[in-house]
């Protein structure tokens, strides 16, 4: 299964993709899409959603996993990260893929076995797992593929499956 990691976002959206086959991971692509400062917000989406739908067309990922929002104290941040969030949604939705949401208390727990563990952790075990000589930068791009790795191993399990079948 191939697998888009997104970690949404509207100055940078982090993606990361990675095969997994029975336990086993291989990286295949990661990366950053990147908006100027300063370009109109409605401009910024326009380049997230075409860069998206390129990424979409070359690498034919399966599936695509994207953290969950959750809203801390800057509402405006977490309004336009929603939009951007909305339209990399509908660039999947487009192409047919499935889409997973998972938080980052379940990012967390999956990749390093502990839900509170600190984002440097997580690097460090990501950088393990898809066995990479250097933690991806920037972090969105390895909160990406972190967010792939929590997909993969969700949907290799039995209660992933009887999960997406109940859905």
């Amino acid at each position: 299964m191939r697998i888009l990691g997104i970690d949404p976002g509207y100055a940078i959206v982090g993606y990361g993709i990675v095969d997994y086959d029975k336990y086993k991971f291989s990286t295949v692509a990661y990366g950053a899409v990147t908006t100027p400062a300063g370009t109109s917000f409605e401009s910024r989406l326009d380049m997230i959603y075409n860069d998206l739908i390129t990424i979409i067309d070359k690498y034919k990922p399966d599936a695509m996993a994207i953290e969950r929002l959750y809203f801390n104290t800057n509402t405006t941040t977490a309004i336009d990260v929603a939009q951007a969030r909305g339209v990399i949604l509908l660039a999947a939705y487009q192409r047919g893929l499935t889409i997973n949401e998972y938080t980052p208390l379940q990012v967390k727990q999956s990749v390093t076995g502990y839900g509170k563990a600190e984002k440097r952790q997580v690097m460090e075990m990501v950088k393990s797992i898809l066995n990479l000589n250097a933690i991806p930068k920037p972090d969105d791009t390895a909160d990406a593929l972190a967010i792939a790795v929590c997909h993969g191993h969700s949907a290799g399990n039995l209660y992933g499956k009887i999960y997406r079948e109940v859905k």
